[in-house]
């Protein structure tokens, strides 16, 4: 019988030990010393270890978030390109916590992208909001603002963009589509279902800022993208500030959202597309020199889903440092509109494919058409009607007819509004700069 060498055995077992010791430690703890540029704190929800990349003190994602995770107030976060929390995953971002994107236009714009059945947690305080803004912006840990950018930078990274299965009414009666900017090959771009109570999650006390990055010809990301969005999902307490396309663009949808500041957009504050049938309340946009219509809204596309009316109410736009601001209400707008502050108030006129073609009644949803547009409480400067077509095929020589103007201006009256109570929002980029 062989003899077993019992030092032999006993070194192994121990050198085997102190490995086991040595892995369970470095997963508990997340460390690792040969990982000098990594974050050497962060773990997933799970407890296991996710070293993600850290550049210039910024813990960097990019890609899939494929399980759930918790981004934590005690770092800045990067992201670069598309960060995309999918199907069945939740992120939980806590309050104080900032978040900034990479420059880049195109494929390799940066945005944070919720999609259907993914969920988004970022609720912040009045003293701790949660903050998206651009890589360039200084601001840092526990401050509000930075210094070194204004309301004129935009543009500087995308947006963030939340896609939900409540009802949406598309081209071609399409009960789902494929949100701008994001390729149909990619599926997480789609949105729009069946269930008007669809749960994406809770935003409050988020400011988001300077971005707006180009993704195509004449196509910008939205500060705030909410695409098929549901009632379930909880939004309050937004500011967008300095995005170069939209403040808030809602695509369908059923989500109700309110306490809103939006200024100095480059284009419009709040616009509503493809029958969003919410409501918002308590909103405040202010246009800057480049800004175009405060509010634009828009209703269906398509066949389906085209009875929902979506809700304005206690709102108040203005440009800074003047009184005047635009809202676009057009030809299929349905809905109610009430004590909402406006400058001059544009009425859209669609046409057909071309001028002969016969005239789509620019203001049925003004009058007696069922459901209808209704603008109550409302205090504006004054009713304008475009002329041309700006629906079709780009035909911009149309005549309005003067019965439109006076339809138009008969279905509108205007009366005294109080509309958004300014209270509450000395948390947001626009008080602390002396902008609201």
């Amino acid at each position: 019988m062989k003899k077993v060498n019992t030092i032999k055995v006993g070194m192994i077992a121990l050198v085997a030990t102190l490995l086991l010791v040595n892995v369970s430690c470095k997963k508990k703890g997340c460390t690792d010393p040969t990982a000098t540029n990594y974050n050497q704190n962060a773990k997933k929800d799970d407890g296991s270890c996710n070293f993600a990349p850290v550049i210039n003190g910024n813990v960097v994602k990019s890609g899939f978030i494929t399980s759930n995770e918790t981004w934590v107030a005690t770092e800045i976060y990067q992201l670069n390109g598309k960060v995309v929390v999918q199907n069945g995953v939740t992120l939980t971002i806590e309050a104080g916590t900032i978040i900034k994107g990479a420059e880049g236009t195109g494929a390799n714009a940066s945005a944070l992208v919720i999609a259907k059945g993914g969920k988004i947690n970022a609720v912040g305080t009045p003293s701790a909001p949660i903050i998206f803004t651009s890589v360039l912006d200084n601001i840092q840990k526990g401050q509000l603002v930075g210094t070194n950018l204004s309301e004129t930078d935009n543009g500087k990274w995308g947006g963030v963009i939340v896609l939900g299965n409540a009802p949406i009414s598309a081209l071609n009666g399409d009960t789902q589509s494929q949100i701008e900017g994001i390729p149909v090959t990619d599926t997480y771009g789609a949105f729009g279902g069946t269930n008007a109570a669809d749960n994406s999650g809770t935003l409050a006390y988020l400011s988001i800022r300077h971005g707006g990055a180009l993704i195509g010809a004449g196509n910008e990301i939205n500060g705030l993208t909410l695409g098929g969005v549901g009632t379930g999902t909880s939004i309050s307490n937004i500011e967008v500030i300095a995005n170069l396309d939209d403040g808030i663009e809602f695509f369908g949808g059923t989500v109700n959202v309110t306490n809103v500041v939006i200024g100095f957009q480059g284009d419009d504050g709040i616009d509503i597309d493809m029958n969003y049938s919410g409501t918002v309340s308590e909103f405040i946009v202010i246009n800057g020199a480049a800004s175009d219509e405060a509010l634009e809204i828009d209703g269906p596309e398509g066949t389906t889903n085209i009875t929902g009316l979506f809700t304005l109410q206690n709102g108040t736009t203005s440009t800074f440092g003047g009184t005047t601001a635009n809202a676009d209400l057009k030809s299929k707008a349905q809905g109610t509109i009430s004590n909402v502050k406006l400058g001059t108030i544009k009425v859209r006129a669609s046409y057909q494919s071309n001028c002969t073609a016969a005239k789509e009644d620019a203001f049925t949803h003004l009058t007696n058409a069922s459901p209808t547009l209704i603008v109550t409480g409302t205090e504006f400067v004054a009713v304008s009607v475009y002329t041309g077509s700006f629906d079709n095929t780009g035909v911009t020589s149309c005549t309005v007819f003067p019965a439109d103007q006076t339809n138009a201006q008969g279905a509108i009256t205007s009366t005294v509004a109080t509309g958004a109570n300014p209270a509450g929002y000395a948390w947001t980029w626009c008080s602390i700069k002396g902008k609201l």
